[in-house]
């Protein structure tokens, strides 16, 4: 094969290289029903450029896909977000951000397997698309915590209404966030760290 004009491939950008400083390695999926921030909180919070593999909306899709009453929604994710934060010096977190039109959701096993946990994104004005969601992670066995996303029109509801809500138990985490926020991002993942090590040290996590 005859490349012209170079002699070698281009490679990765110099700050998109993992830190020398890493020891491990975690991989986190982001799940959520369509629109809920997903592809948004891989791109705020991400280190290198993220990847995303958003497809614009077109006529075709009505009757198949759902845009849950969004008018401002133009682009659906059709396979995968996928981006990469340093968490500590040592620990670097890799981020799949998964599809949410349903048909899409055959993708999933795929980005399920091998992650240590995961990020459910909420929209109070949708709660009913998290069940689904939350329903493939248990039957995966993949840990989650819950990030209700707060858009500017939503209804804000106490944490324990939220918990009886979404039939979640007393041990899940549940986190307000603003996704376009990076700091707000990262405290998500930090919080489904520390639940990840509380799960590890008192024997649940294998």
């Amino acid at each position: 094969m005859d490349f012209k004009g170079s002699d070698t491939l281009p490679g990765p950008r110099t700050e998109d290289h993992l830190p020398h400083t890493a020891q491990a390695a975690v991989k986190i999926v982001i799940v959520g029903g369509f629109g809920v921030g997903k592809t948004t909180m891989v791109g705020s919070v991400s280190e290198i450029r993220p990847l995303t593999t958003e497809e614009t909306m077109t006529q075709a899709g009505i009757g198949v896909d759902d845009d849950y009453g969004s008018d401002s929604k133009t682009a659906t994710t059709v396979a995968m977000d996928f981006g990469r934060i340093s968490i500590t010096e040592k620990l670097v977190l890799y981020l799949f951000g998964t599809p949410g039109q349903e048909r899409f959701w055959f993708l999933w096993n795929g980005l399920f397997e091998g992650a240590l946990g995961a990020v459910v994104l909420v929209d109070t004005r949708r709660l009913e698309v998290s069940f689904d969601v939350m329903g493939r992670l248990e039957e995966g066995g993949v840990p989650f915590v819950v990030a209700v996303n707060s858009f500017p029109d939503a209804p804000r509801y106490p944490v324990e209404e939220l918990r009886t809500a979404l039939d979640l138990s007393p041990d899940i985490p549940i986190i307000e966030c603003d996704v376009r926020r990076r700091a707000s991002s990262k405290d998500v993942l930090l919080t489904l760290m520390r639940f990840l090590h509380s799960l590890a040290m008192s024997g649940a996590l294998t």
